[in-house]
């Protein structure tokens, strides 16, 4: 029996690992084809995979699975991250959620006419999204920050939120019928997840500060005790209270996520790797265990709930939440159309539904399992599988800038964007440097810059600007002019080396960075202004300065004292360029369509001040 346990979970990580290389390469999450390899290696395909394949284990290895990508998430959600988006990602953890739980709840009871407490436990779960669907998304689908952002937080909050309101739903409704103790029992629950979490991670936090490592061991204990810390936030919360573990190890994760932590992308980088991991596992796993039966004994009335849930309940939730001014119309339907339901709900609904029938609950059982698993294998295959061609759809991918050269000023330049959440990539003939950038985050490309076949790969023809960053001029001009006239694009810049070459760069209307000058002007505004120097160089670091063409109707004609009160608090209006004049304004000047507004102050700020002047439909 151990044997084969072991060879099942061989050819489980083997397929895992190998179906996300390929999901890397054809840039589709690999969620779709892990639970395509499940169904495949379940009852429903070969029969490999089994409900009594690793018998009462497979609870414990799905719940510390769920542990560990909830806490990489989480590790990710930095404050300046979550000021991105302030209102979407409150409301659809509070508001949108609880309109998502009592949605979905009248769904189950109009169209597959169950009681109430079974009604209310689907919607509870299916509140959850998550990071184990979240996650493969955003790997291959670059959106803007703001949107990213909520996803992630939306994925995080909500798998706490749908874990504990479930066991509180089953326990008040189900087994006791004292609906009077759901709100206590939740927020107990939630309390006590919480808490231990914070706990763990302070503590983990101070034995990595405080104690006396030798340099060279350091980076492999900080991996060590945090992934400990994991597991023992997990269990813990756990033993106090059953699918309290997944609040614990979120809260972990934010506390050590947003703390003084040394080694943090040593441990980023173990998080990364272990997700992907058991990402394999618990998708493969978990899959394997869908009872088609079940689905299909639902009838029309399964399809009702589907359609009712992401079709009416969604939309309203995310319009309900998403009202920060940075989100455009597009962005909010993205949200609306990409939600698809994670493992939590999937691996609760199989631990009730065995209870159920343990106590004779047999409808009820295959009800909740079908309806959870229903929602959660189509939009998977429909909203996860889909992801990409939606988002090129509706047009919210970022028009990517294209550095060729990724040496240390293309890198420089390329994180600078990044963090300004550009779409950035990068090109370079050397495989190492390559194989560097992509190693970092980076999306890297190996091949010659100066051909037309390469660029077209990287994207040239949806280009938004091409930077020329090689080491030779002469290069650097030849990418100029392909950039020009091959592709058609207007914004183009160039790294200059030899101040001589400036002219003929300018002759093709490329922006040319003289990097003698540009030495020069670093040096001089250190001298004269470090402060401004200073902030000017940690762009992106919960602070911005960008500019956009005023081309919101009702703002043509007012003067700038006006519109101070259509800008976020946290940004002004630095300089206005109209025509060939640049200055800086007063607060008489009236506005005019086409003017050219930089804001400066805080990034979320800017980034609604920008929405607000330069609506994107």
């Amino acid at each position: 029996m151990s044997s084969s346990v072991l060879t099942v979970t061989a050819l489980i990580l083997a397929l895992g690992i190998g179906a996300q290389v390929v999901a890397k390469q054809l840039k589709i999450p690999s969620v779709l084809f892990l639970i395509l390899i499940g169904v495949g290696l379940g009852p429903a395909g070969i029969g490999i995979v089994t409900p009594d394949t690793f018998g009462d284990g497979l609870s414990t290895i799905v719940g510390l699975s769920v542990a560990i990508i909830v806490f990489d998430g989480a590790f990710q959600l930095r404050r300046e991250k979550l000021g991105l988006a302030p209102k979407a990602i409150v409301g659809l953890t509070t508001v949108g959620a609880l309109f998502m739980f009592a949605g979905t709840a009248v769904a189950v009871r109009l169209f597959l006419g169950t009681d109430w407490g079974v009604s209310l436990l689907v919607g509870a779960l299916l509140i959850a999204t998550g990071p184990t669907v979240i996650t493969p998304i955003l790997e291959v689908i670059t959106v803007r920050e703001h949107v990213a952002t909520t996803f992630e937080a939306e994925g995080i909050f909500n798998d706490v939120t749908a874990a504990i309101l479930a066991i509180v739903v089953f326990e008040s409704l189900i087994v006791e019928s004292v609906p009077a103790a759901l709100p206590g029992g939740f927020l107990v629950r939630l309390s006590v997840g919480v808490g231990v979490g914070i706990g763990i991670a302070l503590l983990a936090r101070e034995l990595l500060v405080r104690a006396d490592i030798p340099a060279g061991d350091a980076p492999q204990v900080a991996r060590l005790v945090v992934l400990a810390a994991i597991i023992l936030a997990y269990g813990l919360s756990e033993a106090v209270f059953p699918e309290t573990g997944v609040a614990a190890v979120a809260a972990a994760g934010i506390v050590m996520g947003n703390v003084d932590l040394p080694h943090r992308e040593s441990i980023h980088a173990l998080n990364r790797d272990l997700t992907l991991v058991v990402l394999a596992i618990v998708f493969i796993s978990l899959a394997a265990l869908i009872d088609f039966e079940a689905l299909l004994g639902l009838g029309l009335g399964g399809v009702g709930v589907v359609v009712f849930v992401t079709l009416v309940v969604r939309p309203i939730a995310v319009a309900l939440s998403a009202r920060d001014l940075q989100f455009t119309r597009n962005e909010k339907l993205f949200l609306t159309l990409v939600g698809p339901r994670g493992i939590i709900p999937a691996s609760i609904a199989t631990l009730f539904a065995i209870e159920l029938q343990a106590v004779g609950q047999f409808d009820e059982a295959q009800v909740l399992a079908g309806t959870v698993f229903l929602v959660i294998f189509v939009t998977v295959l429909l909203q996860a599988g889909l992801a990409r061609q939606i988002a090129h759809r509706l047009d919210v991918i970022p028009m990517p800038t294209i550095i060729i050269g990724g040496g240390r000023v293309g890198r420089m330049l390329a994180e600078r964007l990044q963090n300004r959440n550009e779409n950035v990539v990068i090109i370079d003939s050397r495989e190492d440097i390559v194989d560097e950038l992509q190693a970092d985050g980076y999306t890297a490309h190996q091949g010659d810059g100066t051909e037309t076949a390469v660029l077209e790969t990287a994207g040239a023809d949806r280009a938004e600007r091409i930077v020329a960053a090689t080491g030779d001029d002469d290069t650097n001009l030849l990418i100029a002019q392909l950039a020009r006239t091959k592709f058609g694009i207007e914004d183009v810049l160039s790294r200059v080396n030899e101040p001589e070459n400036v002219g003929t760069f300018e002759a093709l209307e490329v922006t040319a960075i003289d990097a003698a000058e540009a030495t020069a002007w670093s040096i001089d505004n250190e001298i004269e202004r470090p402060e401004l120097a200073h902030w000017m160089t940690q762009l992106g670091e919960g602070h911005d300065v960008q500019q956009t063409e005023l081309t919101a109707a009702d703002l043509d004609g007012q003067t700038v004292r006006e519109v101070n009160a259509e800008i976020p608090d946290g940004c002004i209006i630095a300089v206005i360029g109209r025509g060939e004049d640049t200055h800086v304004p007063a607060a008489d000047e009236v506005l005019a369509r086409g003017d050219h507004i930089t804001f400066l102050g805080e990034r979320a700020a800017v980034e609604g001040a920008i929405r607000r002047f330069h609506p994107r439909d």
